[in-house]
C-alpha cells in the first residue's frame, strides 16, 4: 500500500506509480531496483530507478547531476531539522505535532528519492549549525532547539527557501522528463509546507511582497525579489501587491548558497 502521507502531499503519485506498474505488467525491460522500489511500494526509489534508467547507457548528464546534488543538501538540510525537532521533546505544542511529523516524513523521502536518482554521485549529509552560526553552535538562532517560536521561523525560513531554489533551478532539468517532473512534485510539496507552517506562524499562506513574514532582518536575502510584478502570462506589469501573491520567484544557486552557508558547517 502506498503510504497515504505521500498520496496526501502528491494526489497524482498514485497514478504515476500504478502506470509504472502497468508497463512492467506489460513486459517493459525494467532495472531490479525499479522492480525492488515497487515491490516495496517505495515511491522515491521506484520513481528515481525509472529516471536513472533513460540514462543507462551514459549515466545522468553532469549539469542534472549537479542540480540533484544542490537539492540533496537542501533536502539533507530539512530531513535532519524535522528529524531533530521531532525528537526534542517539548519543542513542539501537542497540537502541532503530527503536521510537522508528516513534513518529516515528506524531507526524508525526498532525500531517498534524490539520493536513489543519482546513487554514487549522491554528495555526502553534511554538518549542520541550525543556529546559522556556520560551526560555533551560536549563531542568531541560538535557541532553534528550545524555543518553539525560533523553531518555527525557521522552518518557514527554509521551506520559503527551497520552494524558491527548485523553481530557479527547473530550466537545467527539462533534458529529462521523468526527472523534471519528479522535481516539481518536491516544489510543490515543499509550497504546501511553506504556506502550512507560515498559517500556524499566524502569517498569511503566501510571501506578501518582500515581506519576510515575521522573520528576523537577517533573513531577508530569502525575500529579495518576490515583490516582482510582471511576468509574461500578463504581458504587463500589473497594478497592487497582491500580484505578488501569485508568484514565487525563482533564486538562482549562488543567492540561495548565500541563504543557506551560515547553516552548514565548514561553508564559505
Amino acid at each position: 500500500m502506498i503510504s497515504k502521507g505521500l498520496l496526501e502531499a502528491d494526489p497524482e503519485l498514485e497514478a504515476t506509480l500504478l502506470s509504472r506498474r502497468e508497463a512492467i505488467r506489460q513486459g517493459a525491460r525494467t532495472s531490479s531496483t525499479v522492480a525492488a522500489g515497487i515491490a516495496m511500494a517505495s515511491v522515491p526509489v521506484a520513481l528515481a530507478a525509472v529516471a536513472k534508467d533513460v540514462f543507462a547507457q551514459g549515466g545522468l548528464p553532469g549539469v542534472i547531476v549537479d542540480v540533484l546534488n544542490f537539492a540533496l543538501t537542501l533536502e539533507y538540510l530539512e530531513a535532519e531539522f524535522y528529524t531533530t525537532g521531532m525528537n526534542t521533546p517539548g519543542l513542539i505544542r501537542p497540537a502541532w505535532r503530527a503536521q510537522f511529523d508528516q513534513i518529516r516524513k515528506h524531507e526524508v523521502a525526498h532525500v531517498r528519492f534524490l539520493q536513489a536518482a543519482l546513487g554514487p554521485r549522491a554528495v555526502p549529509k553534511p554538518t549542520f549549525d541550525y543556529t546559522a552560526g556556520n560551526g560555533n553552535r551560536n549563531g542568531p538562532f541560538r535557541d532553534v532547539f528550545t524555543n518553539e517560536q525560533t523553531y518555527t521561523a525557521v522552518a518557514q525560513a527554509f521551506e520559503d527557501t527551497g520552494v524558491r531554489a527548485y523553481k530557479g533551478q527547473a530550466a537545467y532539468l527539462m533534458g529529462n522528463r521523468d526527472i523534471l517532473v519528479s522535481a516539481l512534485r518536491i516544489h510543490s510539496v515543499e509550497a504546501r509546507h511553506a504556506a502550512q507552517i507560515r498559517r500556524l506562524r499566524g502569517q498569511k499562506a503566501w510571501i506578501v511582497g518582500n515581506s519576510p513574514g515575521g522573520l528576523p532582518p537577517n533573513t531577508q536575502p530569502i525575500y529579495d525579489g518576490e515583490d516582482n510584478r510582471f511576468h509574461f502570462i500578463l504581458a504587463r506589469p500589473a497594478s497592487g501587491i497582491s500580484m505578488t501573491h501569485s508568484f514565487d520567484e525563482p533564486l538562482t544557486k549562488g543567492q540561495v548558497l548565500d541563504i543557506v552557508a551560515p547553516f552548514i558547517v565548514g561553508a564559505p
